[in-house]
């Protein structure tokens, strides 16, 4: 077990398979950690995001940034914009360069095996009561696009209720959300840099609090 001193909620590795990224929910911070074979080291390097990061971490397909999803909230919403944190890895030491705003509350997190996008996933109310001025019924997908080292947001798609887990298919052509109160998955369809939804949804049996796939 190698101690890094504070709560880790998700771990990120580089392409390269050399450095992992440890977001420590409670500090507001991801850590850095090197990989040489079966030795991980911890770099005592941390990088200060922002507020809660949560669950939700990244690294590009060509490994020169990182991204987190900041919820904001401790992971409620509170009707207040949140932002993804941009860091760049080929920086030394590397360091967050940017913050981008998203939108209320992102929840879940995924970046396109194509690298050409990313997206965060908003609860935009939902986790909130009922009669809060910021309720909303459905959450949203919040579209990031990556050129180079330069993130903006690009659009947002309306999927539905409480919106948690998010993955690209291998070939990053779709995009496949969570609603964990309907208990089902939203299909988006991915064309380049634009996200629509297809309006076909995936029944589960349960709901679906995570998802894994070939993200990076």
């Amino acid at each position: 077990m190698l101690a890094i001193g504070e709560h880790v909620a998700a771990v990120a590795i580089a392409p390269d398979g050399k450095r992992a990224f440890a977001v420590k929910f409670p500090n507001h911070k991801v850590a850095m950690l090197e990989i040489a074979r079966q030795k991980v080291t911890y770099t005592k390097s941390d990088m200060p995001v922002g507020l809660w990061p949560y669950n939700n971490i990244g690294v590009t397909p060509n490994g020169k940034l990182a991204l987190t999803a900041d919820n904001g909230n401790g992971g409620r919403s509170d009707g207040h914009v949140d932002t993804v944190s941009v860091i760049d890895l080929e920086a030394t030491p590397p360091r967050v360069i940017d913050r981008v705003v998203v939108g209320e509350a992102p929840e879940g997190f995924a970046i396109s095996p194509t690298g050409e996008i990313a997206v965060a996933i908003l609860l935009n109310g939902n986790g909130g009561a009922k009669n809060a001025w910021f309720y909303n019924r459905n959450g949203r997908v919040a579209v990031l696009k990556i050129d180079s080292k330069k993130v903006s947001k690009v659009g947002e798609v309306e999927v539905r209720g409480l919106p948690e887990p998010a993955v690209f298919s291998p070939d990053g052509k779709y995009l496949y959300v969570g609603n964990f109160l309907d208990q089902d998955i939203s299909i988006l369809k991915v064309d380049g840099t634009t996200v629509t939804d297809t309006g076909k949804r995936l029944a589960l049996p349960g709901h679906p609090a995570s998802m894994r796939g070939r993200n990076p």
